[in-house]
């Protein structure tokens, strides 16, 4: 999977979408696979301000169809790279509208899509990823519940859906995004470190807590972003 195209939707805002997309990008550098974040969160690009720097990174908006003909233009630029797109809440209907641009042109870049689909407990989740599914069927999709929303059970709309059968009938997987604490979170969006930094400059107690939950995404990862 070294040529995979990596999405962490989720159609909604407060779902984890930007501390799924870091797990991601922390999982990939760690396994030398030359992460390049494109943010599309222009509104709010806090996944950028930590990442960009650090591992390379662009800012494409995909509301708009330019937007989508840059992105299949930078993919195709940077042969090199494992890509790793952090969409913002709003881009739902540009992904709607402009999508095909981008499954179009996966065979000429020979690349896979693989998307994490973060949702929370209510019905819109699962609508916004039918929604997603439909623009863009090409993609691998694996369905992450946000364990900072609460336990695998509470997901009951989605666990009893014919949605996760039919997801997990097409090699997709249901997955668990740990939960991490609130003081650490908040301290890395503070001072807008990486994970990798954090590790170096937090209290000993909080990195104990980043280091648990990091292994847990790397536990979870390896089952799906492993290349």
């Amino acid at each position: 999977m070294s040529n995979t195209i990596f999405l962490v939707g989720g159609g909604k805002g407060g779902v984890g979408k930007s501390l799924m997309s870091m797990a991601l990008l922390d999982f990939l550098h760690t396994m030398g696979r030359r992460p390049f974040l494109v943010e599309t969160d222009t509104s709010v690009p806090d996944v950028f301000k930590s990442y960009g720097d650090a591992i390379g990174g662009e800012p494409v908006n995909l509301d708009e169809r330019e937007g989508w003909i840059d992105l299949v233009n930078l993919v195709e630029s940077r042969r090199e790279s494992t890509f790793v797109i952090n969409t913002g809440a709003r881009n739902q209907t540009g992904i709607s509208n402009f999508g095909r641009t981008l499954s179009k042109a996966l065979p000429e870049l020979d690349r896979a899509l693989v998307v994490f689909w973060m949702i929370d407990r209510k019905r819109e989740s699962l609508e916004l990823l039918a929604d997603f599914r439909e623009a863009i069927p090409e993609a691998e999709v694996h369905v992450v519940r946000n364990m900072y929303l609460g336990a695998e059970k509470k997901f009951e709309l989605y666990n009893g859906s014919n949605m996760k059968a039919e997801i997990e009938s097409r090699g997709g997987r249901s997955l668990n995004l740990p939960e991490l604490a609130d003081r650490v979170t908040d301290a890395m969006n503070k001072s807008r470190l990486t994970i990798e930094r954090a590790l170096g400059e937090l209290s000993l107690g909080d990195r104990m807590e980043l280091e648990r939950w990091r292994d847990d995404c790397k536990a979870m990862l390896s089952e799906v972003a492993r290349g």
